[in-house]
């Protein structure tokens, strides 16, 4: 049974890998210097083993990203997904910053309560920024860092700071818009196919908790996550990164940059695979990253 903080509308879902899912879903309060009040914190954790990993989501979206490679990755190590600050179910009470200094101190706080050593990090899309991020500022955190068609790379402009109302109102509307959300879903896979309706239904479910949109359009005014540059090169820690072949929302030019910029990298291609490999081939996917897990130091 699903947890009662879930929406009602997962109902709906289908397939037996986010059935599953959501039945694991747990929260917990989290107490962090953010805010006087702990702030109600969601997670799914599944698995042991000597090493945990875990799993950060991308921009607007939620642990039902990792539906399909969660399970996987269990079978071999203790696997969390977390829902960031200002994303999936994670509470977003009124008074909370939500910018990218906010997100990491959460995430570290999570991370000091229930797992408290050094973890396997991997981080997809702006996923792949927040566990960069974390990577640079706890870096006793961090084992292993893996990265999938990671943001983060190139430095951008600010624009979200001209999401002024009602302009940051439209935009979150814009992004409610079930049509918009399918097509985003669509290109974001090489097999088209993939884009269900249960997909449909995992990807919009946090847009029905409560300010949802106030903390979306606070996260963008903060200007969410930019380009890390030269910081990548005082990562420490081995690094995999994994990026699909056909990735059309990122591309896939940055792939090699974040691999010459990473000292300490490998890159590994997913061929005829878009921006999503964790849940395109979520069993090739599990298979490099416990291969990595499982890899020796200077082997």
């Amino acid at each position: 049974m699903p947890a009662s903080f879930l929406p009602k509308s997962i109902a709906q879902l289908t397939e037996s890998t986010s059935i599953s899912l959501a039945q694991n879903i747990q929260q917990e309060a989290i107490t962090t210097p953010i805010t006087q009040e702990p702030i109600a914190t969601t997670y799914a954790r599944q698995g042991s083993g000597n090493t945990p990993i875990l799993l950060i989501h991308g921009f607007d979206s939620s642990v039902f990203e990792y539906r399909r490679l969660l399970p996987l990755l269990a079978e071999k190590n203790e696997t969390w997904a977390v829902d960031l600050l200002g994303f999936g179910f994670t509470e977003r009470a009124a008074d909370l910053p939500f910018s990218q200094k906010a997100i990491g101190t959460h995430l570290y706080y999570f991370w000091k309560t229930l797992i408290s050593q050094p973890v396997i990090l991997v981080g997809a899309s702006m996923g792949g920024a927040a566990a960069i991020d974390f990577t640079l500022n706890h870096p006793e955190a961090v084992k292993k860092l893996v990265l999938i068609d990671s943001a983060g790379f190139a430095v951008t402009s600010n624009k979200g700071k001209f999401l002024i109302p009602p302009l940051g109102y439209l935009a979150t509307s814009f992004l409610r818009n079930p049509r918009i959300r399918q097509k985003i879903s669509v290109n974001a896979y090489f097999d088209k196919t993939l884009a269900s309706v249960d997909a449909q239904t995992c990807a919009a479910l946090h847009l029905e908790m409560p300010n949802w949109n106030q903390a979306l359009i606070a996260f963008t005014k903060s200007g969410g996550y930019g380009g890390f540059g030269q910081k990548l090169s005082q990562i420490q820690q081995q690094t995999l990164i994994l990026w699909g072949k056909q990735d059309r929302i990122l591309g896939t030019a940055d792939a090699e940059k974040f691999k010459s910029a990473i000292a300490n990298s490998q890159l590994i291609w997913i061929p005829d695979c878009g921006h999503v490999p964790h849940l395109e081939k979520p069993q090739i996917t599990a298979q490099h990253i416990l291969d990595f897990t499982a890899k020796v130091a200077g082997s």
